[in-house]
């Protein structure tokens, strides 16, 4: 029997669905506290797989629900172009590494799985990416979708790769660990993290011949939002990379990247765990300014840490570290409570370099008291994002 182009396509979709979907549509189905078990923990692995074998009953609610998803999957994706279908297989297969279309469809086209209505952006999502989402609340859109910021639109963007998952600070993923507000240290102070303006003697020059003191300290420059520095544990990697354009992919590895790329610096770090950590980095992260904010999506396989002066309470002396899951996005960046926290009347505030504009993000290892890595200094991997904030 001939198989035709759209069903061979609808086929590798569906092989390339997001494991563990079956645990959650029978957690749906059953109690609500059992659903919460099976989300919370998934939550923590990155939409990574459950598994409870042998447990009696389990098999046949299963085996139903993934027919359920199953069926209804098909009916969606046997709607589609066949250039529609194509765009959203490259989309799957590549974990989002790719430049891919919008895929629109109309906005009002829900879909009942089990006794749960959901919009086709969410259903999709479900099925390519997070088994465990429940609502539209619990997405964000990238800026790189048409959909982007269109709150009332007839037709709807449903690439799953075009949204991230939320990471809200009152829900999971959970701050990592605390971290005393180095931030309010003298910069001599020798447990401070090394200043980007460090240079080691060295004059490196950022993107358009810029010094480095050139680009974090030219007053009135409004050429760039923020400037981005790559650390290796204690030593700076390359220059300072002058950031212009509203969105920055920052990667190791990326198919079609375009952006910050630290697999092409020259690094002479000979550490089999740096080296490791660079290894994994991958897609990396994608920093946007947004009205809102500055908004990380870890685009990467694996954890990333944070640690930023506007995610905590202003009246706390502790900053929190939190720990980013693949997939999701955070606003690590708040303009508004940061020049609240910069207090311009405070006379030590202005005689002091102020380091509440800046952002420090390591890769896969982290860092504060749950760690034997104190300093984000110490990590094999890092970034410190320094915002203009004239």
């Amino acid at each position: 029997m001939f198989r035709t182009k759209r069903s061979v396509l609808v086929r590798r979709l569906w092989r390339s669905r997001a494991p563990g979907g079956e645990e959650e549509e029978e957690a749906a189905a059953g109690e609500p506290g059992a659903a919460a078990a099976v989300a919370e923990p998934r939550a923590h692995l990155g939409g990574g797989r459950g598994c409870c074998p042998g447990k009696a009953g389990r098999g046949g609610r299963a085996a139903g629900a993934e027919a359920e998803l199953k069926a209804l999957t098909h009916a969606v994706l046997k709607r589609l172009k066949e250039r529609q279908l194509e765009g959203l297989l490259h989309a799957v297969e590549s974990r989002g590494g790719a430049r891919t279309p919008c895929l629109l469809l109309p906005a009002k086209a829900d879909s009942r799985l089990g006794q749960h209505w959901y919009p086709l952006p969410v259903l999709l999502c479900k099925v390519f990416r997070w088994p465990d989402l429940r609502h539209c609340s619990e997405v964000k859109r990238l800026c790189c979708c048409e959909s982007y910021g269109k709150a009332h639109s007839e037709l709807v963007c449903c690439n799953p790769h075009h949204l991230s998952r939320l990471c809200e600070l009152e829900s999971p993923p959970p701050p990592y660990s605390r971290y005393p507000m180095d931030f309010l240290k003298p910069t001599d102070c020798p447990d401070s993290v090394p200043s980007s303006t460090e240079t080691g003697g060295t004059n490196f020059l950022a993107p358009g011949g810029l010094s480095d003191s050139q680009v974090l300290q030219e007053p009135g420059d409004r050429s760039h939002w923020c400037v981005v520095a790559y650390w290796e544990e204690k030593t700076r990697v390359g220059r300072l990379y002058s950031v212009q354009e509203p969105s920055l992919d920052i990667f190791y590895d990326l198919p079609q990247g375009n952006g910050f790329c630290l697999g092409q610096l020259n690094s002479d770090n000979k550490s089999q765990l740096v080296q490791k950590v660079r290894s994994k980095i991958g897609y990396g992260i994608q920093l946007t300014k947004e009205v809102d904010g500055v908004w990380v999506y870890n685009r990467s396989s694996y954890p990333i840490f944070i640690k930023s002066a506007t995610l905590d309470n202003p009246d706390s002396r502790t900053l929190l570290v939190h720990k980013v899951f693949p997939g999701f996005s955070i606003k690590a960046f708040d303009y508004e409570k940061a020049y609240t926290l910069q207090r311009p009347n405070d006379h030590e505030f202005t005689q002091q370099p102020w380091t509440g504009f800046t952002v420090q993000i390591s890769f896969v290892k982290g860092w504060g008291q749950c760690y034997t890595r104190q300093f984000i200094s110490s990590c094999p991997c890092w970034l410190e994002v320094i915002f203009n904030n004239r």
